[in-house]
């Protein structure tokens, strides 16, 4: 039993051009870890790396590519679904997927998302809200909740500002007051800490027993303080740990984490347990 990383971007080096192309071409202030010991990694090299680090799983948030996407839509930096599939059968229990929301399809894309729901490995949906600038209580959304409602899986989605040239007012987090109140048996996890309103993140966390705040792509050195304190007294279990790598690296972020001196509880609760509470598929 170990940590668990909920929102792991594809890790094999065939994804680093696809990044640096995006930050050179798009100007994005965000850094991406090139550290041999912490970058891009063939499943075996990451396998070794994650078990030196005390890393049980990672869940990596899987999509096709939609026909016509621009050239960096976030969906090409996320894992194939048949690629975790593999994964998850070759590797069991240290790779899973989250099955990508896609709104535009309808129905459509409603099915497929049960589709692979229903494949071994997947154990959650995951939304990359700013890709389809869709608010957390959008009507189109609401058959994906209905889904995880009825698969008995949590949904992840990116909350707060985005990091590129999208819409940033359809991650505010307190979209998530009217489907958390609605769906009162699906487990919400605001991503992303929420960033700039991480606050009102931690407003919605503290008001709804199914909502939950993740800090993938935010190393604990830049967590504010409010978010620290929470993590530590209150927000025990409420909290998932993650790094949306690449941007944070596995092994840089449980570095940092050390310096926080959580006791024994709360960095567990961080770390594993809360999300082996909510991945109830792992």
């Amino acid at each position: 039993m170990g940590a668990i990383d909920y929102w792991c971007n594809a890790f094999t080096p065939d994804s680093l051009p696809l990044w640096d192309a995006a930050i050179a071409d798009q100007g994005l202030s965000i850094k991406i870890q090139r550290d041999g010991d912490d970058g891009f990694a063939e499943p075996d090299a990451m396998l070794r790396r994650m078990d030196a680090a005390g890393i049980d799983t990672l869940v990596l948030p899987a999509a096709e590519v939609p026909e016509g996407a621009e050239a960096f839509a976030y969906e090409r930096y996320a894992t194939r679904p048949e690629v975790v599939a593999k994964l998850a059968t070759t590797y069991p229990g240290r790779f899973a997927g989250l099955a990508g929301i896609d709104p535009s399809q309808g129905q459509a894309g409603v099915s497929r998302a049960a589709e692979l729901l229903a494949q071994p490995g997947f154990v959650g949906l995951q939304l990359h809200t700013h890709s389809w600038d869709r608010a957390f209580d959008h009507r189109d959304l609401y058959p994906f909740y209905t889904l995880a409602a009825d698969c008995g899986v949590p949904v992840v989605m990116q909350a707060g500002a985005s990091g590129g040239p999208l819409p940033s007012e359809c991650g505010r987090p307190t979209g998530i007051d009217r489907p958390a109140i609605y769906f009162s048996g699906v487990s919400f996890v605001l991503s992303h800490t929420g960033w700039p309103w991480t606050d009102e993140a931690l407003a919605m966390v503290q008001k709804h027993p199914n909502v939950f705040l993740g800090t993938a792509a935010w190393p604990p050195h830049h967590w504010p303080d409010a978010l620290r304190a929470f993590i530590a007294h209150r927000g025990v279990g409420k909290v998932l740990f993650g790094t949306s790598f690449p941007v944070v690296g596995h092994r840089h972020a449980l570095a940092r984490l050390d310096d926080l001196n959580l006791d024994p509880e709360a960095r567990r609760a961080l770390l594993e347990t809360t999300a082996r509470r909510l991945f109830t598929r792992l």
